[in-house]
């Protein structure tokens, strides 16, 4: 790497490493800086659910960035395999997403996508899921919705990334911007240290506000905390994916399934599981799987997911600064949105014509209280 990078990103999560990656494999010399150890906050701690897409006929940019992950993620998982020997546990295990009559609206936005889906009866949903038979709701079979084992993808991205020529820096915390002549030259990091480079992406998920704040913008990033619980092979076994409004069951492999999550805005930076959100989850599980009781709980975590106003991330160039650009407020997406970023955000550094309009991610978008994507989870 030359005495200074081109790209110095902030924040090693799921959203600034793909972008390393992608931007490294663009020829571009990149650093990566994060304030603890790389993907261990809200990109470890999600349920690593890829809902089905289709990029060529998605309608809202949202949408669309969402589908490019969807039909890239089979093979970027191949591509990560073959060039660090690691596993991400990606499969297609098909999904039920479960909609009450006012949110049936979905389904326009599905049918102009293209992707399959099949409205079930109960019948139906008693043939291909018995055990969901308790579920209210109309249950619509997802055949191409697909997981992958969020701590697994991110040790091969990190590989992948190192592979690639990427600096990653962990615990390097940054306390601010260095700037001269009106432009940023670099970050301050907590030791006093300046980390120097060409151009800056700010990537630091839940923490991009306050950064933000010191350029003079305050887009609304805040914490969001999620809490979610998983049962060790719990009895009757489930498996698809289950989608129930914000909450959902996702079934790994070996017979565990994660049961997600909360949504409290309220508990700001604290992340860890609490009695009264596992209680919630349990009482959730049980209340659709009574024989779930008796199953052992093996473990219950917590993630800070980065809210915006409207749901919808920010990515794009930094109003007021030609050389810093933000991908962050993924929310409760960031895996599925992940590639999706990455893939822009290659574009955008190149001077390419990004796959995405990024005009409905911009920083200083007014916010939407309309938007609705075609998937939640």
């Amino acid at each position: 790497m030359s005495k200074h990078p081109d790209v110095v990103i902030v924040g090693g999560g799921i959203i600034g490493l793909t972008a390393a990656y992608f931007l490294a494999r663009a020829g571009f010399a990149v650093e990566v800086l994060d304030r603890s150890d790389l993907g261990r906050e809200a990109s470890w701690a999600g349920a690593g659910i890829i809902p089905p897409g289709n990029p060529d006929r998605a309608a809202a940019p949202i949408d669309k960035l969402r589908a490019i992950g969807s039909a890239r993620f089979p093979g970027f998982s191949a591509e990560l395999r073959e060039r660090t020997g690691i596993d991400n546990g990606y499969r297609m295990c098909g999904g039920i997403e479960f909609l009450y009559a006012h949110e049936t609206d979905v389904v326009g936005a599905w049918e102009e996508e293209g992707f399959p889906f099949e409205r079930l009866s109960r019948a139906g949903l008693a043939s291909v899921e018995p055990a969901a038979a308790r579920i209210a709701g109309e249950p619509y079979l997802l055949p191409t919705c697909a997981q992958v084992r969020n701590p697994w993808h991110l040790r091969a991205l990190i590989a992948a990334c190192e592979r690639a020529g990427v600096r990653l820096r962990p615990h390097t915390p940054v306390a601010g911007w260095a700037t001269a002549g009106g432009r940023v030259v670099g970050v301050r990091l907590g030791t006093g240290k300046t980390a120097a480079g060409h151009r800056f992406l700010l990537a630091a998920g839940a923490w991009s506000g306050e950064l933000l704040e010191s350029l003079g913008l305050r887009p609304g990033i805040h914490p969001v905390r999620g809490q979610i619980v998983l049962f060790n092979r719990p009895s009757p076994g489930i498996e698809r994916v289950l989608m129930i409004g914000k909450r959902y069951f996702v079934p790994r492999g070996d017979g565990r399934v994660l049961v997600g999550s909360t949504e409290e805005p309220e508990a700001g930076f604290e992340r860890w599981a609490t009695p009264r959100g596992v209680g919630e989850l349990l009482g959730f599980a049980t209340g659709l799987f009574p024989e779930w009781a008796a199953a052992e709980v093996e473990r219950c975590w917590a993630g800070l997911r980065p809210g915006s106003p409207d749901g919808l991330p920010f990515i794009g160039p930094v109003p007021g600064w030609d050389n810093v650009f933000v991908a962050a407020g993924h929310f409760r997406a960031g895996i599925q949105l992940s590639i999706g970023t990455g893939q822009v955000t290659a574009e955008l550094f190149q001077g390419k014509p990004t796959s995405v309009p990024l005009d409905a991610f911009r920083l200083d978008r007014t916010p939407e209280a309309q938007v609705r994507p075609a998937f939640r989870s």
